[in-house]
């Protein structure tokens, strides 16, 4: 079998790259064409993202692409974060600028939002709890405060307009409308109710298509910038959890998965929503996936917490690696102290180390006073959580689990996924490291017919790339760390 290259354009909150994945007809092997920052602006009248720059950046990484694999490839696949959107008009431009999501428009809009319908009525239809982060709020806040809103004949969420400028064919990828708190997870179509009942112009919704459905070719004017015509454009598991969740090789069905980066998510893969009152006061969202599943899933504080320790130290002039930081933990006591990632304190960027001396000192708790003990307070902390999360996924569904399933950046951090496996008592299969942009492929693979299904992916990765098994130890004494744990955030 001759040589073939798929391009996936992987975007994240800060910055984004494009990657070559060769299938040579036995493994795939992944290459870094173009990395680039992907930075947010605040204007005046709010913070918005830079697509025309991305778009930009998305271009001359396919370039790079054509000129290093020429003949070979076969087609392209974008994903991204969720949520966020634009609006595109009758000429088919975009409307001005595409919003962060951190913008301050949504505030207030939950209160507003919950005036017009209950929370548990909207989680009922589309079993997303309300976050700050939801479309729903910052649509909300366009229909109030933005008239240009009545020029709009389509929204596009931000992985659907970079698609669109590249193909010219307009469509809503499944995955990332899930993440919108709009749409239906048991349907898979708009949640017509919700959206009715905030008062939403319904004629800005419109077709929405499966993940792994080919879109087009690129257009002419792509195709000369680029140096090749006639590439195809898949809308693959276009929100990059979706992405990632299908990059994890998993056997069965109902398993568990956690893609650890920056910050973690763990859930479900599931054959159906869960959207009963239990769910939503624990949490939990139903985003959709690949192959008609449902990701039962809550968000977690991840590694954004020795990030930004390591980001506090090197503004001091004590810089760390990460493998120093992981060797500096795995020597400090264990469970000197704990606190809760998820706690506001730790969200905001700046002064992480003091930040988690100072939630000690709040919760009675012996501070730590370097660095080696506030990392394995960081880590040992996370870990918890995660069994947290995994005890109330647990409850749920009514049954337990003989392994986690991580994939992601994070699994690089062997103390932290040990940990993970002590702090839960099963094993902990870590890999692949690139799971993202191994299920963007996987799914483009699947649309152009080079593998037959997301089985035979997922068998693909699992002989392409390194895996890793952790097995949980010292349970009597995690238990007891769990035990404090729970007194402490609860």
């Amino acid at each position: 079998m001759s040589k073939q290259t798929f391009l996936a354009v992987d975007l994240g909150a800060g910055s984004g790259r494009v990657m070559a994945a060769i299938h040579d007809g036995g493994k795939l092997s992944l290459e870094e064409l173009h990395r680039f920052d992907n930075p947010g602006t605040d204007l005046p009248g709010g913070s918005f993202w830079n697509l025309i720059s991305l778009y930009r950046d998305i271009l001359e990484g396919l370039r790079k692409g054509v000129e290093a694999h020429g003949d070979s490839i076969v087609s392209i696949g974008i994903d991204t974060w969720g949520c966020d959107h634009g609006f595109i008009g009758a000429e088919g431009a975009l409307l001005g600028q595409a919003h962060q999501y951190r913008d301050p428009r949504f505030e207030g809009m939950a209160d507003v939002m919950h005036s017009l319908m209950s929370e548990a009525d909207i989680y009922a239809h589309t079993g997303i709890k309300t976050n700050f982060y939801n479309s729903s709020l910052h649509l909300l806040a366009e229909v109030r405060r933005n008239p240009a809103l009545a020029n709009a004949q389509n929204l596009l969420f931000v992985p659907d307009i970079l698609a669109y400028w590249l193909t010219g064919v307009q469509a809503v990828e499944r995955t990332v409308a899930s993440t919108s708190q709009l749409l239906d997870p048991r349907t898979g179509d708009w949640a017509w109710e919700v959206i009715k009942g905030l008062g939403l112009p319904k004629e800005i919704f419109g077709k929405i298509v499966a993940p792994g459905t080919v879109l087009g070719p690129i257009r002419g004017e792509v195709a000369r910038q680029i140096g090749k015509a006639d590439i195809p454009v898949v809308a693959s598991a276009s929100h990059d959890t979706a992405s990632a969740v299908a990059g994890i090789p998993m056997d069965g069905s109902g398993n568990l998965w956690l893609s650890s980066g920056t910050w973690s998510i763990m859930g479900i893969e599931s054959a159906e929503a869960v959207t009963t009152p239990d769910a939503l006061a624990a949490g939990f969202c139903n985003e959709l996936g690949v192959n008609d599943t449902v990701r039962l899933l809550k968000n977690i504080g991840g590694l954004w917490l020795l990030q930004e320790c390591k980001r506090e130290w090197d503004l001091q002039g004590e810089p760390l690696d990460y493998g120093a930081m992981a060797k500096l933990a795995e020597e400090a006591e264990p469970f000197s102290a704990l606190i809760d990632p998820d706690d506001a304190l730790f969200a905001s960027p700046g002064e992480m180390p003091q930040k988690i001396v100072a939630w000690c000192k709040r919760t009675g708790q012996m501070a730590p006073t370097d660095k080696g003990t506030i990392l394995r307070v960081a880590t040992d902390s996370l870990a918890l959580k995660y069994r947290m999360v995994y005890e109330s996924a647990c409850g749920l569904i009514g049954r337990r689990f003989e392994m986690l399933h991580a994939g992601g950046g994070g699994i690089q951090n062997h103390a932290l996924s040990q940990a993970t496996a002590n702090a839960l008592a099963i094993p902990v299969i870590a890999g692949p490291v690139e799971a993202t942009s191994c299920g963007n492929v996987i799914m483009q693979m699947i649309a152009t017919g080079s593998i037959a299904d997301l089985k035979a992916g997922r068998e693909l990765i699992r002989n392409s790339f390194e895996f890793r098994t952790y097995e949980p130890k010292d349970g009597e004494a995690w238990e007891s760390a769990y035990a404090t744990f729970k007194e402490l955030v609860n």
